[in-house]
C-alpha cells in the first residue's frame, strides 16, 4: 500500500521538535506550536523529529490520510474563499458533518481554523519579505484591510521565528501610565498593541517587557501612544463607547494559536458587568472537557482589559486567579458592575 503524506506537521518552539498532528505525546501549550505545511521546511527552521510519532519516517496508509490532505490542498488553492462546511463538502463530495469530524479526528482542528492558520501565516511571511501591509494582506486572501483586524481569529502577532528569537528585528514601543487599577504598561510594534500589564512598579513592569524581548529595539515613548493609553482607560472606567469588544477598533499585534484565538473571542462576547465560567465557556467554543486549556488560555494573554480575561470566574462563582493580581481582577469587576462613568 502507498504511504500516505501527512497534510501538516506541528513544531513546539519550547522543546525544538516537530511532530505529526496524531503524535501520541502531550499536547504543548498552543502559544508555543507553530505549523508547517512539510516536515523539510520544519527541519531547515531548526527543529528536531519526535522520537515517538517519528514524522521523518513513511508515514502508515491511513483511510482519512488522502481525505484530509484533499481537503487542507482545496483549502490552500482557494484563499480568497471562506471556509464553510457546506462548500468544502461539495468540492470534496462527502457530507459536512462526517467531513468535519474526519478532519478533526485526523488534525485536532477545524478546516476554519486551518484555513485562518495558514492565510495568517502567508500574510506575516509577505511582511518579512518586505511587502507592504496593503500587497501582504490581499497576498494572503483578504478582502479589506478591515478584514485583517474584523475579529480576533484575523488577528496579527509576533511571527514565531521572531518570538523564539525574542523580538529580534522588532521595534516595540511603550510607556508607562497611571489607572484606577495601578501602574499601566502599554507596548505596541507598527502593526498593534503587542502587551498591556499592570502592577506596583513601573521599574517591574519595564523590566519584564525587556526580559520577555530582550533582542527586540524598544524604546520609551509616551506621547505617541496617548491615545491608545486614552482608550484602555476609558474602557477600565466604563467610557468606552465599544460596549462589549473592549478596546473597539484598536488593533492588536499578539501571538495566537486556532484555539486561544477562538477562546478570546468569546471573552470578547462576554458584555461588560457579566461573568463566565470556565467551563462555559469551554461548552461554547464546542470543547467541553477543555476547562482546564481554557483557564490556560486565560492565562497567557498577553493584553490585559482589551481581552478581557478577568470576566472569567470559577464555577462555584469564585473570583479565581488572575495573572496581574485577584485584587485587581476584583476591582475591575467592581467597576464593570457599576453604572457606566460612575
Amino acid at each position: 500500500m502507498n504511504a500516505v503524506a501527512e497534510p501538516f506537521y506541528y513544531a513546539v518552539l519550547t522543546t525544538g521538535i516537530y511532530c505529526r498532528p496524531s503524535c501520541p505525546s502531550k499536547r504543548p501549550r498552543r502559544e508555543n506550536v507553530v505549523f508547517f505545511r512539510a516536515r523539510e521546511a520544519a527541519e531547515r527552521a531548526g527543529f528536531r523529529p519526535c522520537k515517538r510519532c517519528k514524522p521523518e519516517a513513511a508515514a502508515a496508509s491511513d483511510p482519512n490520510g488522502h481525505l484530509v490532505e484533499k481537503i487542507c490542498r482545496h483549502i490552500e488553492a482557494h484563499p480568497g474563499e471562506p471556509v464553510t462546511l457546506e462548500a468544502l463538502s461539495r468540492a470534496i463530495g462527502m457530507s459536512p458533518f462526517h467531513l468535519q469530524r474526519t478532519f478533526k479526528a485526523r488534525t485536532g482542528i477545524t478546516p476554519r481554523a486551518y484555513s485562518d492558520s495558514r492565510r495568517l501565516n502567508s500574510f506575516k511571511a509577505g511582511l518579512r519579505e518586505g511587502h507592504s501591509v496593503t500587497r501582504s494582506l490581499y497576498d494572503a486572501g483578504y478582502g479589506s484591510s478591515s478584514r485583517l483586524y474584523e475579529n480576533a481569529s484575523a488577528r496579527l502577532g509576533m511571527t514565531p521565528a521572531r518570538y523564539r528569537k525574542h523580538g529580534a528585528g522588532v521595534r516595540i514601543s511603550y510607556t508607562i501610565a497611571p489607572t484606577p487599577i495601578g501602574q499601566m504598561l502599554l507596548a505596541a510594534t507598527e502593526l498593534g498593541i503587542c502587551a498591556v500589564r499592570f502592577g506596583d512598579s513601573s521599574a517591574a513592569l519595564e523590566r519584564e517587557l525587556r526580559a520577555e524581548y530582550p533582542k527586540a529595539e524598544i524604546a520609551r515613548s509616551d506621547r505617541k501612544l496617548r491615545g491608545q493609553v486614552k482608550a484602555m482607560r476609558e474602557v477600565i472606567l466604563g467610557n468606552s463607547t465599544s460596549r462589549g469588544k473592549s478596546t473597539g477598533s484598536l488593533p492588536l499585534d499578539i501571538q495566537a494559536t486556532a484555539f486561544q484565538r477562538r477562546v478570546w473571542e468569546e471573552l470578547e462576547a462576554i458584555p461588560r458587568g457579566a461573568t463566565k465560567s470556565y467551563s462555559k465557556i469551554a461548552a461554547d467554543i464546542g470543547h467541553p472537557k477543555a476547562a482546564r486549556a481554557v483557564a490556560r488560555a486565560c492565562a497567557t494573554n498577553p493584553v490585559a482589559v482589551a481581552i478581557p480575561c478577568h470576566r472569567v470566574v470559577r464555577e462555584d462563582g469564585a473570583v479565581g486567579g488572575y495573572r496581574w493580581g485577584v485584587d485587581r481582577k476584583k476591582k475591575l469587576l467592581a467597576l464593570e458592575a457599576a453604572p457606566a462613568g460612575a
